[in-house]
């Protein structure tokens, strides 16, 4: 009972919520770059949130279904289809043996997930089944997906078909931009050595806008735009959080993600709250952003607001 990998796509990884208290041991904590998108597609299948599912980078997955299952894709707009027929994103569809799941590319957004019902059945490594390539851990052998692997998985024979509305879809980068009109804004909390960049330099950040280099991974995102000043004064390395914003010599700022080192020392102006990360990651190069200060209240009262509208929206019932 298992999806065979018929083609594996350009990167495609075996992922769930993510590694935790493990840095101690030099292990960082992987999971979905976008948390949202992934827990969308464990709740339209009814899976608890920590299911194993797969993070398909740009597109281009193929798998032949071994077993009586449904599956769900969200994330990125591609074009879907099951044994040539199109499908619909953010819903979950029915597949027996013999049936082939075909993932396009993307053309918004660049990350899509692919879960189905009960979770792909992987065995934890340091208590996830996450994988980081770098650590070579996680996954079927630590590494991305490949022709002819194998993902086991529950058979699952009727499950109550659900949809999340198209008005609740997120939108991603340049589709925001021609929808709304404005530019993808980033949250972020001030660190503690914020006050090590003068005045003018903070105010050159806030107000500048950045695009995304196509120098960035799972590790970070490099970004182009107004350079900031970086402080001469030495430091020790310490801990990094999801989201930090490290400034390098050459003033260009890079958001540490998800596989991140653990320890560093470069000055950081502050991080990005890790429920706007989900967006930075659907973000391709030459997407453009903005960052926007935020305190530790406000960014407490946008998580809670958040999961309180992510519990409250309802989904669509479907008939086979």
């Amino acid at each position: 009972m298992s999806f065979k990998v018929l083609q594996p796509g350009l990167l495609s990884l075996l992922q769930d919520l993510g590694r935790f208290g493990q840095h101690a041991i030099g292990l960082t904590t992987g999971g979905p770059l976008d948390s949202e998108a992934f827990l969308w597609a464990n709740r339209i299948l009814h899976n608890t949130s920590n299911a194993c599912a797969i993070e398909v980078s740009f597109g281009g997955l193929q798998l032949l279904a071994q077993t009586e299952s449904y599956f769900c894709v969200t994330g990125a707009s591609l074009d879907l289809t099951i044994n040539g027929v199109d499908k619909a994103l953010w819903e979950s569809h029915k597949v027996v043996m013999g049936d082939e799941i075909k993932l396009g590319y993307s053309s918004h957004g660049c990350r899509s997930y692919l879960g189905v019902a009960g979770g792909f059945h992987i065995s934890p490594s340091f208590g996830s089944s996450a994988t980081v390539m770098r650590e070579k851990i996680g996954g079927l052998s630590g590494g991305k997906l490949a022709v002819n692997d194998s993902l086991p998985c529950a058979k699952t024979t009727h499950l109550l078909r659900q949809a999340l509305s198209e008005a609740d879809w997120p939108l991603y980068g340049q589709q925001k931009l021609e929808k709304k009109g404005d530019d993808t804004v980033l949250r972020l909390l001030p660190g503690y050595q914020h006050h090590q960049f003068d005045a003018t330099t903070k105010a050159r950040f806030f107000h500048g806008q950045y695009s995304v280099t196509d120098r960035s991974d799972r590790m970070g995102m490099r970004l182009a735009g107004p350079a900031v000043p970086c402080p001469s004064k030495p430091m020790l390395s310490e801990g990094i959080c999801l989201g930090a914003i490290q400034v390098p010599a050459d003033g260009q700022p890079i958001i540490l993600l998800n596989d991140r080192q653990t320890i560093g020392g470069y000055p950081k102006i502050g991080a990005v709250m890790a429920r706007d990360t989900a967006r930075l990651a659907q973000l391709r190069p030459g997407d453009t952003l903005i960052f926007e200060a935020v305190n530790l209240y406000q960014a407490q009262t946008i998580n809670t607001l958040a999961q309180l509208k992510f519990d409250a929206t309802e989904l669509l019932s479907l008939k086979d």
